[in-house]
Formats: structure tokens, sequence, C-alpha cells
């Protein structure tokens, strides 16, 4: 098979591909060569982690490990064993030893599963090791209804993307959880996997900014501004910049004494989202995560203007995301488009933009 492979690669490296005057034949033919982000190599196929993300293909996935232990709350930061098993379009099917922890603070707290950090960096894991070590976020309880909230948190990552290269890529798994013990029942439902800090920075040609604590004027503006829109746009308050919450700092390599860009995750918080655990903090005025309360400083009309004009010319691609999402409810589908009408008829309204963004922007 694998001879075959390499013949076919190098018949499309020196004949097909020369021959093509359409480029997006070429990105059609590299994009079924790379499908679930694998690339060829010597003796076998391996996890190609620059273009695992970028592939919208759900893997089907299994994960078996002690249950018990990751739901006792015993383990901390240690790491226990666990078996990877990666289905692959084609029907190919590996399995390779990897290590998974525990993670998060809320959800660790009130979810039957919490979620887990799975660790690929092991010499026993040698076809997905490049992928590193990669946070998954896992359905808080069981049930259809916590798979459409994990999906609609999943959708948030997607419509940043479409923003600001800037941003955290996901990847969809359907996932089914073995108990290693045989203590827990077999589950399986939708998860997601967040790309690693470290390779997020790198392709924008950066490095995170550790153990920094900055106020949001420190940080580069017209990100910021965007990032504050977007949080208002997902109705999320759960972030802070002062606080290291819900934010990684990143610097460009070239500009070590410029201003870095804040890149958001983690928004089960949001009011898109409205999982059944989520409340605003109750120094703010809002009632409900439904509310949208913008956390943002006051921007000139022309800098709200130029941040809102992106927000236009995506609008059509954030709706499509919506409503192209498979294992998205019709019901949480018509919850979200309407969620983002509200949005876009604010931010085409002067009057409203100057409320909300400037009158009441954050002084402090």
């Amino acid at each position: 098979m694998l001879r075959i492979l390499a013949k076919l690669m190098y018949f499309i490296a020196t004949i097909l591909i020369p021959k093509m005057r359409c480029k997006q034949n070429i990105y059609g033919l590299v994009f079924l060569l790379g499908i679930a982000g694998i690339q060829p190599a010597k003796g076998q196929q391996v996890f190609d982690a620059k273009t695992f993300f970028t592939n919208d293909t759900v893997l089907q996935v299994t994960l078996s490990t002690n249950i018990r232990n990751l739901t006792s709350g015993k383990i901390k930061t240690e790491e226990q064993k666990a078996m990877f098993t990666v289905s692959l379009p084609g029907g190919t099917t590996f399995t390779e030893e990897i290590r998974v922890r525990p993670r998060g603070v809320m959800r660790r707290k009130i979810c039957n599963l919490p979620p887990l950090k799975l660790n690929f960096n092991n010499p026993a894991s040698t076809r997905l090791k490049s992928l590193k070590s990669l946070k998954l976020v896992n359905c808080c309880h069981g049930g259809s209804n916590d798979e459409q909230l994990l999906l609609k948190e999943y959708l948030i990552y997607k419509m940043f993307n479409l923003l600001t290269d800037k941003s955290f890529r996901a990847r969809l798994l359907y996932m089914t959880y073995e108990d290693s013990a045989g203590r827990k029942k077999t589950n399986s439902q939708y998860a997601f996997f967040v790309e690693d800090v470290d390779a997020m920075a790198k392709r924008n040609n950066c490095l995170e900014l550790n153990n920094r604590t900055l106020n949001s004027s420190a940080t580069d503006r017209e990100q910021m501004t965007l990032i504050a829109i977007f949080q208002y746009m997902v109705g999320n308050t759960d972030w802070s910049v002062p606080n290291n919450q819900n934010i990684k700092l990143i610097l460009p390599k070239d500009k070590t004494n410029g201003q870095p860009f804040v890149v958001p995750y983690d928004f089960d918080y949001a009011g898109l989202v409205n999982a059944d655990y989520a409340a605003p903090a109750e120094i703010l005025p809002i009632e409900s995560v439904k509310q949208r309360l913008y956390r943002g400083f006051a921007r000139t009309m022309d800098e709200l203007k130029t941040v809102i004009q992106l927000f236009n010319q995506q609008k059509e691609s954030i709706y499509a995301l919506v409503n192209n999402c498979e294992p998205l409810k019709s019901g949480s589908k018509k919850e979200i488009i309407n969620y983002l009408d509200e949005f876009y008829a604010t931010i085409n309204n002067d009057k409203k933009v100057h409320a909300d963004f400037i009158q009441n922007a954050r002084s402090q």
C-alpha cells in the first residue's frame, strides 16, 4: 500500500501538478492527500500537526483508560496511561498508547467527565507524537442536549477563525470512552480538540508570552477591539486580560518590545451556548448569560466601524457554519441564528453602536 502511495505522490508531483492550470484543482488534490491530517512516513502513516486542524472531517476516536480515576477527583496533575484508537477515512484504524489527565476548574467540579488533556508526545506514540499535547473539550454530562451545547461552543471557535488567524483552531471528534477497568459503561459523544498554544503562536510567527499580567491597554489595540466585540457577539463575559482569564498572550518574534496579541478560548459560559451551569459573575449588571454586555473599553466610531466591517464581511460565512453543521439540530441552529440576528441588528445601527460600545463601555 505504501509503495502504491509513494508512486502516486511521485506521479502527482512530477507529472500531474505541472500540467494543472487551475489552483482549485491543485488545492483539491492536496486536500485529498492530506485527508484527516495524515502524511506518509517511512514504514507508516503519521498525523501531520500542521494540517490536523485545517481538516473538518469528523474523526472517529476511541479513548480507553481508567475512567473512574479521571472522575474521582483524586488525580490533580498526574497523567495516566490511555489507549487512543483513531479510525481514518478509507477504513484504516490504528491504536497507540498516550497519556491523559483531567483539567479545568469549574467543569472539573460539576461534570460527569471533566475536560481532559491528552499527551501524545511519548515514545509509544510514534504516529501521533507530532500532535504533542492537546486539550479535549468533552460533554459535561450525558445526553443529546449536552452534545448540542458542545457543538455550539465548537462553532464559536470556528467563527473566530473566520475573523482572524490569531485564534485557536478546533477539530471535531466523535469520541467513544471505554473504561479499561470495566467498571463504567462505554459511552460515545461528540468532543473536540483545541489547538496547542505553541502551534497557534508559531503559525502566526509569534511566541506565547508566559506569566505576564497586562492591562488591556498594553495589548494590540485592533485585536483587542475585535475580541471585545466578538465576546459581545457570542454573549461571553467570562474573560479578563489583567487576570489572564481564558485568554493567551502571543508576541511577534520580530517585535519583542511590541504590544502582544490577545487570543481567547473557553466559551462554555457564552450566551450563544447557554449551558445550564453558566451564570454571569455577581458583580455584573446582567442576570443571564443570554444578556449581552460589552466588556471592552471605549473606542472611536472609526475604530468600531473598521471592526464591524469585518463582521459584516464574514456574516454569510458565520451563518453558513451554523447551517452546515450536520450534528446540530434544527432547533439549536434556529436559536443561534436568532441570537446572531440580534447582534447584527445592533452593530449596523449607529445609535446602538454608540450606546453599547462607547457610552456604556468600561472606564476601568
